[in-house]
């Protein structure tokens, strides 16, 4: 977790993650039932791999908010989350809102609203033809990060993980623009041309010792088959294609990199889930390493283990 920041820190620190593409969710506090440590307007980012910027509230809150998170910034869904007891809120919940109990000492209740912010995909261009610069400017149009490239000017570098590729150079270097786009490993590879000219140029680069499972990541041709277009409508026909596996979840948004795996434990007290790691005050009690959201609840544990051992026993 990093140094906790005001929400104005919070929202430069959001600018800085767009900047860079890179998605993340942004959560802040709507209301809140004292006694808590989260205020009515606090904020936080929480990234794809549960890093903290910022102060959501405290031991019980912040487990809670990342989860939901790192969910919200997979499924593209935002969501309302009412932090507490149940029965602080009586049967007046809104239909749509997530009840999480919390078992905290402080007996404070928060709602929190969490928004996945999803930067635009970054699609990289190789080529200089007409269609090459028609779909550049239609993906702009769509807040998309294109950049175009001449095939003279590209190599592997132009490329990350998640870069979307389309080569566009149709004739010109074809195969060596093709061949530095899939030695990078991109998120996708589409090549602009006729199914026979697509054979042969996998057909050369297979020869060429490139290995047969980036061969393999290649959509050629791309676009949809809209039969003989003009450059303008194949640019249209691209674009259509890469906006439709965007949306079935097929593309990445940004750069959000790989969501690390995070341990998680359950409080035996009352019954929280928490970091699995040192912050959660672990404690070893008969060869069994435990966790808790609280040093109240660590006391508690202490004081009388076989209270909490048992599956009915809860606080």
């Amino acid at each position: 977790m990093n140094a906790p920041m005001d929400g104005w820190a919070v929202l430069e620190q959001a600018q800085e993650f767009v900047k860079r593409g890179e998605d993340f969710a942004l959560a802040t506090v709507v209301w809140r039932q004292g006694p808590s440590s989260g205020q009515q307007g606090s904020r936080a980012i929480v990234t794809a791999t549960g890093e903290l910027h910022g102060w959501i509230g405290g031991a019980c809150a912040e487990p809670v908010v990342v989860r939901a998170a790192r969910q919200a910034i997979v499924d593209r869904e935002p969501r309302l989350l009412l932090l507490g007891s149940p029965e602080q809120f009586g049967g007046a919940i809104p239909e749509g809102m997530t009840v999480i109990p919390i078992s905290c000492q402080s007996e404070g209740a928060m709602q929190v609203y969490v928004e996945p912010v999803l930067t635009s995909p970054h699609l990289v261009i190789v080529g200089r033809s007409p269609m090459a610069a028609t779909l550049s400017e239609l993906a702009r149009v769509l807040g998309w990060h294109a950049e175009l490239i001449d095939s003279a000017d590209f190599s592997a570098a132009d490329v990350d993980a998640r870069t979307v590729v389309v080569v566009a150079t149709q004739g010109h270097g074809d195969e060596e623009a093709l061949e530095q786009a899939v030695s990078a490993a991109p998120a996708f590879v589409g090549l602009v041309a006729s199914s026979r000219r697509g054979v042969s140029v996998l057909g050369y680069l297979a020869d060429r010792g490139v290995p047969q499972d980036l061969l393999d990541r290649v959509r050629v041709p791309v676009g949809l088959d809209l039969g003989h277009t003009s450059h303008r409508e194949i640019a249209v026909s691209v674009l259509a294609e890469l906006v439709g596996l965007r949306a079935t979840g097929a593309l990445p948004s940004g750069h959000s990199g790989e969501a690390a795996a995070t341990a998680e434990a359950t409080d035996p007290v009352c019954a929280m889930t928490v970091p699995g790691d040192r912050t959660s005050r672990p404690l070893d009690h008969e060869g069994v390493t435990y966790s808790f959201c609280s040093a109240g609840c660590r006391s508690a544990f202490e004081t009388d283990p076989a209270a909490y051992l048992s599956t009915e026993a809860r606080c």
